[in-house]
């Protein structure tokens, strides 16, 4: 299936900034589903310098900075991009976890090389015991690894409210699992943890998700939004896409633009201004399934 993503995010400053660095990720990688067909980041006012490139884990970059006076900053990225639903394997034997967590500290494959920079520490997800007992009631002795990572994911989907007026970016992932509110970044951090608290490898996944008007509704052009969900390393296949918030497995409908550690290294758009005092931030992002042509 074929989708359309147009996504604005404006800045309005109280006051002329003379100097601002910003970091995009908004181009949607390709991936085993998926395939970017065209991608264009149109930037208002014309930056000074401006710099595409691929950052350590091989997500789509711009680097940007003005450094003439401005009371905004328009950042709008416009993708059109073929994503084919995920069909897991009917023979595949999913270890039980306890045996993956193994070979992903033995073997010395490049693909468990790169997995297991994924079972450590990050700016938001901390290993923790709580953490770790949170996930045992799912990771049962020698339970496949992938009915408990499915498990753990429907309940958090299940036990948890979503709610976007109780958290922040900085919000402690142990605040998550204690209050049991947030949004899509804190399940998706709550279950990263979880699963890095027992030794496997779990990543963040940035992108967006379809949504449906309700019944007779029209869609709304710009009430859409970014989604965040969890991929899980499984050896001698490869990594799994989970969706915590939702309680699926991700299919056609999410749009993956990249992956990393977890929130900090592959937020939207980051970056720092020199002045400017207050100022005001506005989002949309359309989301629109479009015929194959």
């Amino acid at each position: 299936m074929r989708h359309r993503i147009r996504h604005i995010t404006e800045y309005t400053y109280d006051e002329q900034v003379p100097l601002c660095h910003n970091v995009v990720h908004l181009q949607p990688r390709d991936t085993d589903r998926q395939t970017c067909l065209s991608t264009c980041i149109n930037i208002t006012p014309e930056p000074a310098s401006r710099r595409d490139r691929l950052d350590f884990y091989g997500n789509h970059v711009t680097s940007l900075t003005l450094q003439e006076p401005h009371d905004h900053l328009r950042i709008e990225s416009k993708s059109e991009v073929d994503v084919r639903p995920f069909q897991p394997p009917e023979l595949f034997r999913w270890p039980a976890w306890e045996e993956v967590a193994q070979q992903i500290r033995r073997r010395l494959e490049p693909a468990f090389l790169d997995a297991r920079q994924y079972t450590f520490d990050s700016p938001h997800i901390p290993r923790h015991p709580d953490l770790a007992a949170f996930a045992a009631t799912s990771f049962t002795p020698g339970r496949s690894t992938w009915d408990a990572v499915e498990e753990l994911s429907e309940r958090i989907h299940s036990g948890f409210k979503f709610d976007s007026t109780v958290t922040t970016i900085g919000t402690p992932v142990l605040d998550v699992l204690k209050h049991r509110h947030g949004v899509c970044q804190d399940f998706a951090h709550l279950m990263i943890g979880s699963i890095r608290s027992l030794g496997l490898a779990a990543r963040y996944v940035s992108g967006y998700l379809v949504t449906h008007p309700p019944p007779g509704k029209p869609r709304l052009v710009g009430a859409d939004a970014s989604h965040a969900w969890v991929s899980v390393f499984f050896p001698d296949y490869g990594w799994v896409d989970f969706d915590p918030t939702n309680g699926c497995i991700p299919s056609y409908e999410h749009i993956t633009v990249g992956w990393a550690r977890d929130y900090e290294d592959i937020s939207p758009v980051k970056g720092v201004i020199v002045g400017g005092q207050g100022h005001a931030l506005t989002v949309a992002v359309d989301v629109e399934p479009i015929a194959a042509e």
